[in-house]
């Protein structure tokens, strides 16, 4: 079963007579909704009929299953083999490996009460379709940027103080969320072949001292070899080369390891993994900072770090990272 209908632009708003006590339900909803069972094609064929439409309602038989985004929709399939794995097969494959948390408010919510949780998400979930339900059953998609439309249409009514303070927060944060989802980007690329090289140093530091076990064991049974090659050990400087070998792959290790730390440290700043507060070590928070900013203060700046004994304090992480930054 897949249901759609057609909808009017966002200038409708402009007419609404919105007040501070207006609800969600009287803003435009989008009531686009598809069976999860249904191949990701068809919600493809939804998006291309209604190119205004920010997402659609997933359902389970009768029963609300989630929301897909036409933003995380396009995101997936943009991704190397997304339309061969996603496109054919049923929704429920593609939401689960989306794995995006979704805001779902009631129908009789105030507009100026529905800001908080919706400016609370995480960077990442910003510009996601809130769901919003109207009935036990019923559920209805609201694009954000209709409910901040609504909003500065009601601070109309407040005073210039009030309106300007809102609208400075709503620009930082968007700033934020998309220097974090930029920040999360470069860490998921760098993160891939990262992981592959560190998972083969161990095999590779294995094999090279099997090598050597058995170089060292051919040297021993025949002391004295042929000078064809006694003129090769010389030329490849055999005997250093034993011993840099194991240094060698000892120092990519390391390397490996500072990579991991600075790509950690780049995924808690751009507030990726962060969903809930959760204890926070604030010296944990300020040696990651400092670790993205080594570039910019090791030629110019000496840290000097006097930790004392602090608590854990319950918090985001990734946007204290950002404060101190």
């Amino acid at each position: 079963m897949i249901a759609s209908e057609k909808y009017s632009t966002t200038t409708e708003i402009s007419a609404l007579a919105l007040t501070a006590e207006s609800t969600l339900q009287e803003l435009t909803l989008y009531k686009d909704e598809i069976i999860v069972d249904q191949p990701g094609g068809k919600l493809a064929e939804i998006f291309e009929e209604n190119p205004v439409i920010p997402g659609v309602i997933l359902r389970d038989d009768d029963s609300f299953f989630g929301m897909v985004s036409r933003r995380r929709f396009l995101e997936i399939l943009s991704r190397q083999y997304g339309p061969e794995l996603f496109l054919k097969r049923p929704l429920r494959l593609l939401y689960e490996y989306a794995k995006t948390e979704v805001l779902i408010l009631d129908g009789n919510l105030k507009i100026v009460d529905a800001l908080q949780p919706f400016l609370q998400r995480s960077p990442e979930l910003l510009y996601e379709p809130i769901v919003v339900q109207l009935e036990a059953k019923t559920y209805q998609l609201l694009d954000v940027h209709h409910l901040l439309l609504a909003h500065s249409k009601i601070h109309e009514f407040t005073t210039s103080l009030l309106h300007e303070q809102t609208q400075a927060k709503l620009i930082q944060t968007e700033k934020m969320a998309s220097l974090g989802e930029m920040v999360a980007g470069v860490a998921h690329e760098i993160l891939n072949p990262v992981n592959f090289i560190s998972g083969n140093l161990e095999y590779l530091s294995n094999y090279s001292q099997d090598l050597i076990c058995i170089l060292n064991a051919y040297l021993n049974e025949f002391p004295e070899p042929s000078q064809h090659l006694n003129n090769l050990k010389e030329e490849v400087e055999l005997d250093f080369l034993l011993t840099d070998l194991p240094q060698l792959i000892s120092s990519i290790k390391l390397g490996s390891e500072r990579l991991k730390k600075i790509i950690a440290a780049l995924r808690n700043f751009s507030h990726m993994d962060e969903v809930n507060k959760r204890p926070v070590d604030l010296h944990e928070c300020l040696d990651n900072t400092l670790l993205i900013l080594n570039a910019r203060i090791k030629n110019s700046i000496s840290v000097i770090k006097r930790y004392g004994d602090l608590p854990l304090i319950h918090a985001y992480s990734g946007q204290l990272s950002q404060v101190f930054t």
